[in-house]
């Protein structure tokens, strides 16, 4: 049993780190503001065309907004709002959401 423990730590060792986590909700919610007029003050979008935020995993939130801040994602609207975003603050904004 020690033996298949150790192999298993070694193996999760040896992924790589993910830089998800972290992101101080607080921050988040004041940043959010610029957000809400699609997305809703509390991450529901009163409209079909925008997605709901509120309660999506941080990851897919950082993913998302990284791609569109990047370009690897497109949108006429999106696009130009996340490219002012730093890592933090599309950390913080994640956690916010998330959190929801």
């Amino acid at each position: 049993m020690k033996i298949k423990s150790i192999i298993l730590l070694a193996l999760m060792s040896s992924l790589p780190a993910m830089s998800y986590a972290g992101g101080d909700a607080a921050a988040g919610k004041s940043k959010s503001a610029m957000c809400a007029a699609c997305h809703g003050g509390e991450g529901i979008s009163a409209n079909g065309m925008w997605p709901n935020l509120a309660g999506q995993k941080d990851a897919y939130l950082i993913k998302q907004m990284k791609a569109f801040r990047d370009g690897d994602r497109k949108d006429p609207m999106m696009s130009p709002m996340a490219a002012a975003l730093s890592d933090d603050d599309i950390a913080n904004l994640a956690a916010f959401y998330s959190s929801l």
